[in-house]
């Protein structure tokens, strides 16, 4: 049933790789401009330009090279044999990356095409629910060598693995939270999309280096 599901979540992610360049041709074709808008600041504005061929067919490509990357990674795992264990959960966070990344490509397209939106209160939201989802894949995950919040003490024992993620999960859903309030306070909009996120990476491993001393101990 894992291998049945894992193959539907690839079919879905490869369709959405080829719909992104479907859509990244036929605006090449149609926007007359050199350049295209690729980047904005806090405050919704551009700030930023690519060649068109670059801004349209670049977050495709990365798409592909992710894609990739993330199906090699856990046939390499000296762990697989945990990564098993939570592989169906791994395969739903693949896909809902890429599902992120279409969505960002998306605004791209859409903001290129002339239509006025705040870029802010359209990414945010795609922000914050993703990393509600990376907080909710911590807690299912097991001790391996590429996924997860990996320290010397978190891979060097299960307990520490367990207690580290289950502290991770809670922070990365909070930190989600957190980021989408930001919508409401757009003058501190950096503050509330940057500092949770150090918090939730930087706190779970010191933590980790806590939990290992006492168990030692």
């Amino acid at each position: 049933m894992c291998s049945n599901f894992m193959k539907k979540t690839n079919i879905a992610i490869i369709i959405l790789i080829i719909l992104s360049f479907i859509i990244a041709a036929y605006a090449y074709s149609v926007i007359p401009e050199d350049k295209v808008a690729s980047h904005w600041g806090f405050n919704g504005e551009v700030n930023g330009y690519m060649p068109k061929f670059w801004g349209l067919f670049l977050m495709p490509m990365m798409s592909i090279a992710l894609f990739l990357l993330l199906i090699f990674i856990p046939k390499i795992d000296p762990l697989k044999k945990n990564v098993a264990k939570f592989r169906k959960y791994y395969d739903y966070l693949v896909l809902a990356i890429l599902l992120f990344l279409f969505y960002i490509f998306l605004l791209t397209i859409f903001a290129n095409f002339g239509y006025k939106f705040n870029m802010n209160y359209a990414i945010i939201p795609a922000f914050a629910l993703l990393f509600i989802i990376l907080g909710y894949f911590l807690k299912k995950t097991k001790r391996n060598w590429f996924m997860g919040i990996r320290t010397p003490w978190t891979i060097s024992s299960d307990e520490v693995w367990e207690k580290t993620h289950n502290l991770g999960s809670v922070l990365f859903i909070i930190a989600g939270i957190i980021v989408f309030l930001g919508i409401f306070f757009q003058d501190y909009i950096w503050l509330f999309f940057i500092v949770p996120i150090i918090i939730a990476a930087i706190v779970p491993v010191i933590y980790s280096y806590i939990i290992y001393r006492k168990i030692k101990k």
